[in-house]
Protein backbone atom coordinates (compact mmCIF):
# COMPACT_ATOMS: atom_id res chain seq x y z
CA UNK A 1 0.00 0.00 0.00
CA UNK A 2 1.40 3.38 -0.91
CA UNK A 3 2.37 5.52 2.03
CA UNK A 4 3.61 2.51 4.04
CA UNK A 5 6.88 3.22 5.82
CA UNK A 6 9.70 0.80 6.60
CA UNK A 7 12.82 1.37 8.69
CA UNK A 8 15.87 -0.84 8.50
CA UNK A 9 19.64 -1.00 8.83
CA UNK A 10 21.80 -2.35 6.00
CA UNK A 11 25.38 -2.31 4.78
CA UNK A 12 26.21 0.07 1.94
CA UNK A 13 27.92 -1.70 -0.95
CA UNK A 14 29.44 -0.60 -4.23
CA UNK A 15 28.53 -2.31 -7.49
CA UNK A 16 31.52 -3.63 -9.40
CA UNK A 17 30.55 -1.76 -12.57
CA UNK A 18 32.52 1.22 -13.86
CA UNK A 19 29.84 3.69 -12.70
CA UNK A 20 30.59 3.24 -9.01
CA UNK A 21 26.92 2.96 -8.00
CA UNK A 22 26.31 2.33 -4.29
CA UNK A 23 23.34 0.37 -2.94
CA UNK A 24 21.59 -0.90 0.14
CA UNK A 25 19.99 -4.34 -0.04
CA UNK A 26 16.72 -4.39 1.84
CA UNK A 27 16.43 -7.02 4.59
CA UNK A 28 14.46 -10.06 3.47
CA UNK A 29 11.49 -9.42 5.78
CA UNK A 30 11.14 -5.81 4.58
CA UNK A 31 11.49 -6.83 0.92
CA UNK A 32 8.86 -9.56 1.34
CA UNK A 33 6.39 -7.13 2.90
CA UNK A 34 6.97 -4.54 0.16
CA UNK A 35 6.55 -7.23 -2.50
CA UNK A 36 3.22 -8.23 -0.93
CA UNK A 37 1.76 -4.71 -0.89
CA UNK A 38 3.44 -2.68 -3.65
CA UNK A 39 2.23 -2.27 -7.19
CA UNK A 40 5.44 -2.71 -9.17
CA UNK A 41 6.26 -0.42 -12.07
CA UNK A 42 8.03 -1.58 -15.25
CA UNK A 43 11.09 -3.78 -14.65
CA UNK A 44 9.89 -4.58 -11.11
CA UNK A 45 10.68 -1.16 -9.67
CA UNK A 46 8.79 0.33 -6.74
CA UNK A 47 8.68 4.11 -6.34
CA UNK A 48 9.69 5.34 -2.90
CA UNK A 49 10.75 8.31 -0.81
CA UNK A 50 13.89 7.53 1.18
CA UNK A 51 15.54 9.18 4.15
CA UNK A 52 19.15 8.58 5.17
CA UNK A 53 20.49 10.90 7.83
CA UNK A 54 19.07 14.36 7.17
CA UNK A 55 18.60 13.77 3.42
CA UNK A 56 15.30 12.72 1.84
CA UNK A 57 14.91 11.98 -1.86
CA UNK A 58 12.59 10.25 -4.34
CA UNK A 59 13.89 7.13 -6.05
CA UNK A 60 12.94 3.59 -6.95
CA UNK A 61 13.65 0.26 -5.34
CA UNK A 62 14.87 -2.27 -7.90
CA UNK A 63 13.95 -5.96 -7.71
CA UNK A 64 17.08 -8.10 -7.74
CA UNK A 65 16.21 -11.73 -8.46
CA UNK A 66 19.77 -12.88 -7.74
CA UNK A 67 19.66 -11.42 -4.23
CA UNK A 68 15.97 -12.23 -3.73
CA UNK A 69 15.34 -8.70 -2.47
CA UNK A 70 15.17 -5.09 -3.55
CA UNK A 71 18.20 -2.86 -3.88
CA UNK A 72 18.15 0.84 -3.16
CA UNK A 73 20.57 3.15 -4.99
CA UNK A 74 22.24 5.72 -2.72
CA UNK A 75 23.33 8.81 -4.63
CA UNK A 76 26.77 10.38 -4.18
CA UNK A 77 25.11 13.53 -2.83
CA UNK A 78 23.47 11.51 -0.04
CA UNK A 79 26.69 9.63 0.73
CA UNK A 80 28.62 12.90 1.00
CA UNK A 81 25.98 14.54 3.22
CA UNK A 82 25.95 11.55 5.60
CA UNK A 83 29.70 10.84 5.28
CA UNK A 84 29.07 7.29 4.05
CA UNK A 85 31.32 4.84 2.22
CA UNK A 86 30.99 1.25 1.06
CA UNK A 87 30.99 -1.07 4.05
CA UNK A 88 29.26 1.41 6.38
CA UNK A 89 26.11 0.39 8.22
CA UNK A 90 23.26 2.72 7.26
CA UNK A 91 19.95 3.45 9.00
CA UNK A 92 17.31 4.05 6.38
CA UNK A 93 13.62 4.86 6.16
CA UNK A 94 11.62 4.01 3.04
CA UNK A 95 8.10 5.28 2.38
CA UNK A 96 6.32 3.80 -0.61
CA UNK A 97 5.22 6.52 -3.02
CA UNK A 98 1.60 7.56 -3.25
Amino acid sequence: MSGSTFSFVAELWQHDSSGGWHFLTLPEDVADEICDIAAPQPFGTVRAEVTVGSTTWSTSLFADRKLGSYVLPVKAEVRRAADLAAGDTVSCQVRLAE
